[in-house]
This record gives C-alpha cells, structure tokens and sequence, in this order.
C-alpha cells in the first residue's frame, strides 16, 4: 500500500457516490460548517491573517450564503479546483482576492491572502512582496494601485511568469488530498 496519493486523474474518476460518501462521512448533518472545515483540514490555532483566509475561502464557496457548504457548493468546489478552466480559477481568485467586496484588489489584500496562504501551507518558495510587486507591474497598466476582474484575468494570461507563480500559490492539492484520503488514522506507522 505505502505511502502514495491519490493523482488528480484518480480523483476525477471516483463516482458522485463515492464523493457523496466521503461528504457525509465527513459532515454527517450534511452541511459542513466553518469550524468543521477548519477541523476537517486540520486548520486550528492560526494566525489572524490565515485563519481569514480559510474564511474568505469557506464564503466563497458558501454561494448561497447560508453559513454552510451543502453536498452542491461541495462537489462544485472540488470540481472548480480540478477541472476548472482557467477563466473559472481566475475569476475564483480574484473573488478570494478581493476581501472588501468592492471589485478591485489592491496590493495588501494581494499579500496579505498570499502571506496567509504561505501560513498554511508551511511553503515559503516565493516571497509574497515580491510577487505582488511583479504582478502589479505587469499588469496594473493604469498605475491605478488597483485591479479590476478584467485586468486581472487579462493580464494573468498575458503573463505566463505570473500565471507559474499564480497556480504555484494556489496549489489546493494538500487540501484536496486531505479531501479525498479523509482524517482516517494510518493503521501502522511503519
């Protein structure tokens, strides 16, 4: 058995039963709450600025807003996260991005979702600072200090190195592994 992961092609091929099993195993009631993801996914006792991530993450898949993700918002998110185009995955980070709900995304919204993503995910490869710094000289052509939806889906694209460090920093795959092998406890640790 060892010690391998389920590939993004296995997770593809599991059957809507098979995902609904996983769900209800997880969230009994049906609906999985804030501090059940958090728990799910092993995301106690962070810092202010990851601990508002998870939040912003958890609302943006709460489409409905009702405080909860239901097996729809749940199989839609695992969906968007493997199989999503990339217009769909932009158009998710920027939503992410934008933590005010005003349209833009400014540079600390920017490096306080990827400081708080580095938190998480304990990888500090790329220095937030300076891939904000990068992507607003790219693509904030106005010099506006802002980005609109559309400047930021048009300039990730035209900017292959932005795209690299985009997908690098969003790189859900730790959470969809925990996902999909559930908090099940090793039955040997040999």
């Amino acid at each position: 058995m060892g010690n391998t992961h389920a590939s993004l092609d296995d997770i593809l091929a599991e059957d809507m039963h098979h995902w609904y099993n996983k769900f209800m195993r997880e969230s009994p009631s049906g609906l999985i709450t804030l501090f059940e993801l958090k728990s799910i996914l092993g995301l106690q006792g962070m810092n202010e600025d990851a601990n508002s991530y998870v939040d912003q993450v958890f609302f943006t898949f709460d489409t409905d807003g009702d405080g909860y993700i239901d097996f729809v918002e749940y199989i839609a998110a695992i969906s968007l996260m493997l199989k999503g185009g990339i217009n769909q995955k932009l158009k998710w980070y920027f939503k992410l991005f934008d933590q005010d709900g005003n349209g833009k995304i400014d540079k600390d919204e920017l490096e306080t979702i990827f400081t708080a993503i580095q938190d998480i995910t304990r990888n500090r490869d790329i220095v937030p600072e300076e891939v904000v710094a990068l992507i607003f000289e790219k693509i904030d052509v106005n010099g506006e200090g802002e980005l609109t939806l559309e400047e930021f889906i048009e300039g990730a694209k035209d900017h292959p190195d932005i795209m690299d460090m985009l997908k690098k920093l969003m790189d859900l795959t730790p959470v969809l592994v925990i996902i999909v092998e559930g908090r099940q406890k090793p039955i040997n640790a040999s």
